[in-house]
């Protein structure tokens, strides 16, 4: 499989997998994001060691791609797990306002926002394991 193949193949089991642990169980878990495990970080971490086996782990294309991995890793626990955790604190907030007197030019959402965009650190290590295992087994199977 290509680099590409691989990543996209890691994303793809990192997603199945949600459905499995987000409750209700429900297949549409598989279009959303946030959740366990993280399949961005399982996606990159797949591309950045397939890299390193492909061209060497002291390569300057490695390099480049393992920043690139820490950056969506780092914004997939950290600032869209705030996000969530502010869309939350807006959810019961407007619950709490509901009925209350608003004037024609006040209005506020009447659908929940989505509180399930980051991760935990869990999730994120969890999708970097996931991605790391597929990207050896592959180059381990293409090998032998």
């Amino acid at each position: 499989m290509s680099l590409l193949e691989v990543s996209i193949f890691s994303l793809l089991t990192a997603q199945f997998l949600k459905i499995f642990f987000i409750k209700p169980f429900n297949f549409y878990t598989f279009f959303t994001s946030g959740g366990m495990p993280s399949s961005h970080s399982s996606f990159v971490s797949a591309l950045a060691i397939s890299v390193g086996l492909k061209h060497g782990f002291s390569s300057d294309l490695f390099a480049v791609v393992t920043v690139f991995s820490l950056i969506v890793t780092y914004d997939a626990s950290g600032v869209r797990r705030a996000v969530g955790e502010q869309a939350n604190v807006l959810n019961n907030l407007i619950h709490h306002l509901e009925g209350k007197a608003f004037t024609q030019d006040r209005k506020i959402i009447t659908q929940d926002l989505k509180e399930l965009i980051g991760h935990t650190p869990f999730e994120v290590f969890a999708g970097i394991l996931i991605g790391a295992l597929i990207a050896i087994i592959n180059w381990y199977l293409i090998i032998i």
